[in-house]
């Protein structure tokens, strides 16, 4: 005779051999147990908080909330009961940074240099200690949170093939999640990727993304291993969205062809549209918010939002050409933003968020963001165009790219997360193109510089990518084999 159990977000039914099969659990529907989810009973378990067998073989797995064998009375394993790890979505999709900052920049508030910094310090030159094999779809964005369930997972999505994976952690494997409805799909490659977290989501809730056919809100099943949408606004989508407090705004091309702005309030009321009058239909940036603002930036010019107003589309000053590919926005003192370009005849930092924007002149280019400068290998300390601190004259032959700041409240200098180019005097734009890079050290630069890695024939190092997860920090590479680790102490 089979046994029903329901426990408080689960259905299992067992069966007269005292076998336990998930028949259904919150959010995720109908479970097929006879599935993929039979041969990841340990990944399973650790989901659903349920209990796996100790020193008996009754059962491979038990319900939530079973303390012993009901067959044999032997203790069974409980979930994981350690401290929960910080979520992360991406360098650039941190909601906590205080408000006086960019958001949507490379930025976290995770204390990453109260771990890094504990290492020996440069010239000592460290390893990776850790190491996961990388998805199959390589070029892809990172989301490591609970999504609803008992433990932290590891999402990895590629936008340009709309395909989402999974890593389960006790297999040290990724899985290819498949659509609940074939027409459904998860690609978009108009413009620069960004998606908006589920802050506090329903089981299985992931995030609101763009697709080529519109705003959906994305839920996955880790058990059935599928994925499917909600539309939210069906469109052709011009870029990312963004959002700014309690609103959220993405760009469109209407029926008649011109890019329209959408905007709505996070519950999804009150939606307005705005015409972007001369704003192009693609290849946007990801957006980021600043001081009241949503901005856009574009090779051709920026778009600048402010809720409940028309947005505005600013063409660049002609000749000024945007270097988008070296480093996003950074502050002034004064709390201004200004982007890294060129005029035709020097780099020059201009200023966004004005129809007459001013430029400040400089000796070369500067790489990084909010903040985070460097000029070929030495930091820029005071405002963006000043001139860069000499520490080691030997570093005039390096090139500096940072990935990743971190805020560190004890250091009255940016700290973050970088790769050093050695032995590199050529243009900045080549390095991040066609040049393979001989050496190259991934650093930790705070109040103590921390060498963490050597890297071997490097080749377009903009595209690595640093995510934190499993209290760890991570850099992936769509060229490497393995995803390099170094633990985290307190990344909480």
């Amino acid at each position: 005779m089979a046994y029903k159990w329901d426990t408080a977000a689960s259905n299992w039914l067992e069966d007269n051999n005292g076998q336990f099969a998930l028949t259904g659990s919150d959010g995720l529907g109908r479970i097929d147990w006879q599935g993929p989810a039979l041969a990841r009973v340990r990944d399973v378990a650790g989901l659903l908080g349920a209990s796996l067998p100790g020193a008996c073989h009754c059962a491979s797995i038990y319900p939530e909330g079973f303390a012993y064998c009901p067959a044999c009375g032997n203790p069974l394993q409980q979930p994981d009961a350690a401290a929960p790890h910080a979520d992360w979505w991406g360098a650039a999709a941190d909601p906590f940074l205080p408000r006086q900052l960019p958001h949507g920049l490379p930025v976290t508030r995770l204390p990453l240099g109260d771990s890094l910094e504990r290492r020996p310090a440069a010239p000592s030159v460290g390893r990776a200690e850790l190491s996961m094999a990388p998805p199959p779809n390589a070029h892809c964005v990172f989301a490591a949170a609970t999504f609803g369930f008992a433990q932290q997972r590891l999402l990895a999505l590629a936008p340009k093939r709309g395909v989402l994976q999974y890593f389960d952690p006790a297999a040290q494997q990724w899985h290819v999640l498949v659509a609940e409805e074939p027409a459904s799909g998860l690609d978009f490659s108009a413009s620069g990727y960004a998606w908006l977290p589920a802050l506090h989501p329903s089981r299985g809730e992931v995030a609101i993304v763009p697709t080529a056919h519109g705003l959906r809100r994305l839920f996955f099943n880790p058990i059935a291993e599928t994925w499917r949408t909600e539309m939210l606004f069906d469109a052709t989508l011009a870029s990312a969205p963004g959002a700014l407090r309690r609103h959220i705004g993405v760009l469109f091309v209407g029926r008649d062809g011109v890019t329209r702005l959408w905007s709505v309030e996070a519950d999804f009321t009150q939606a307005r549209d705005y015409p972007c009058a001369g704003a192009p239909a693609s290849g946007w940036t990801a957006p980021f918010s600043y001081d009241g603002h949503l901005y856009w930036l574009h090779r051709d010019g920026q778009l600048i939002w402010q809720p409940g107003q028309a947005p505005q589309y600013l063409p660049w000053p002609a000749p000024w050409q945007p270097r988008l590919e070296l480093g996003g926005p950074t502050q002034s003192r004064d709390g201004r933003l200004w982007q890294l370009g060129h005029d035709g005849q020097a780099y020059t930092f201009l200023e966004l968020g004005t129809v007459t924007p001013e430029q400040e002149a400089l000796d070369g280019a500067r790489l990084g963001f909010a903040s985070l400068l460097f000029r070929r290998g030495h930091a820029v300390v005071d405002e963006p165009w000043s001139d860069a601190r000499v520490d080691d004259p030997h570093e005039d032959d390096s090139l500096v790219l940072p990935l990743l700041r971190a805020l560190n409240d004890h250091r009255s200098q940016p700290s973050g997360l970088v790769l050093r180019l050695h032995q590199y005097t050529g243009r900045a734009e080549d390095a991040l193109a066609t040049r393979v890079i001989a050496r190259t050290t991934v650093e930790w630069i705070g109040r103590r510089n921390v060498i963490l890695d050597d890297i071997a024939r490097l080749a377009r190092p903009q595209e690595c990518t640093a995510l934190v997860y499993d209290g760890a920090l991570w850099l992936h590479h769509p060229d490497w084999n393995r995803i390099r680790g170094w633990r985290l102490e307190d990344a909480s």
